[in-house]
């Protein structure tokens, strides 16, 4: 079995891991670590230093669990819960987790949601960790 973590390193992220280390120890599973950024002209290459080092220390942590952990940082221009929804069926996984954030309903109309899209667009199914 292969669990799609969809991680961004936020207050959520460590209790993200937590939960996504005890799912791949009861369904013997192997976790496929992303992170997704538009990219662009715009970003900061700091931020993408940022987002990489983030996911390695993530991935220290789930291999210090002793489970099976691969990463990837997607940059291909795309909205991010567009691009996870797109790398989950490359990668063919059988679940995904992810975390969500408390948003305004304006908030979320003006910046959508990237765990609204995942949960709605995922071909398996979606466990959402507040």
């Amino acid at each position: 079995m292969k669990i799609m973590v969809g991680y961004r390193g936020k207050e959520a992220g460590r209790e993200l891991l937590h939960l996504a280390v005890k799912h791949a120890k009861a369904f013997d599973a192997e976790i496929l670590l992303v992170t997704s950024m538009r990219g662009g002209e715009s970003v900061e290459l700091e931020k993408f230093d940022q987002a990489e080092e983030t996911l390695e220390n993530a991935k220290e942590f789930i291999e210090k669990q002793g489970i099976k952990v691969e990463t990837k940082f997607l940059v291909r221009g795309l909205n991010p819960g567009e691009d996870l929804v797109n790398f989950s069926r490359e990668a063919k996984v059988d679940a995904i987790i992810i975390g969500v954030k408390s948003r305004s309903k304006v908030g979320k109309l003006v910046f959508g949601s990237t765990a609204q899209v995942v949960i709605l667009e995922a071909d398996c199914p979606v466990l959402s960790v507040k």
